[in-house]
């Protein structure tokens, strides 16, 4: 071959392995991206939003592995997380915190408390009028060390801690943090979703 060529072929099949290597590094450790699939998280999150989610912000863990290196900082009250679905690790969920350890949780007609007092949770949508126990009607129950209470927006068709128990610490994957991108189908981008930051 072309010692010319071979010049040419050598430094994009470098330049490939590092950018390899960078997209490795960046979903492992700081950003990764996520669809949202259904409408759990309705209206804060619409069904077709692409978000980035901060790997970051609570700490880094050895790729492919729940084992930390560093932990920065635990997830907090509201937060929106990204987390593997307990009762199938091969999935991921995305949900809202609503009792971190310690806490006390309890819903009563569908409203929440935390700790004695009601929640002022303006993202929170309901669509079903009825009452039903262990969705409208759950505890109290005390979150334990290291688990995570969370929660669906869209209240009434969100499948969450209330069916199937806490999240492990170890578990998140991290912060839904931007939009990206948005879009309902191949015809309409929801052009004023794009920059987003989640809430």
């Amino acid at each position: 071959m072309n010692p010319r060529w071979q010049k040419i072929l050598k430094e994009y099949a470098e330049a490939l392995i590092v950018a390899l290597v960078l997209a490795f590094f960046i979903r492992s450790f700081v950003v990764q991206a996520f669809k949202i699939p259904s409408g759990s998280m309705l209206q804060t999150l619409q069904i077709g939003d692409h978000l980035l989610v901060n790997r970051f912000v609570y700490g880094l863990k050895i790729p492919f592995t729940d084992i930390f290196i560093v932990e920065f900082s635990d997830p907090e009250f509201q937060d929106v997380i990204v987390f593997e679905f307990p009762q199938d690790p091969s999935k991921d969920f995305i949900k809202r915190v609503i009792g971190v350890p310690g806490d006390v949780i309890e819903i009563k007609n569908k409203e929440v408390w935390r700790n004695g007092k009601k929640l002022n949770e303006p993202y929170v949508q309901h669509t079903d009028p009825r009452i039903i126990p262990r969705r409208d009607i759950f505890g109290p129950i005390k979150v334990p060390e290291g688990k995570y209470f969370v929660m669906g927006d869209n209240r009434d068709e969100s499948y969450d801690s209330r069916f199937w128990g806490f999240v492990d610490r170890n578990k998140i994957l991290g912060k839904a943090w931007i939009i990206y991108w948005s879009w309902n189908g191949f015809k309409k981008i929801r052009w004023n979703r794009i920059g987003k930051l989640i809430h």
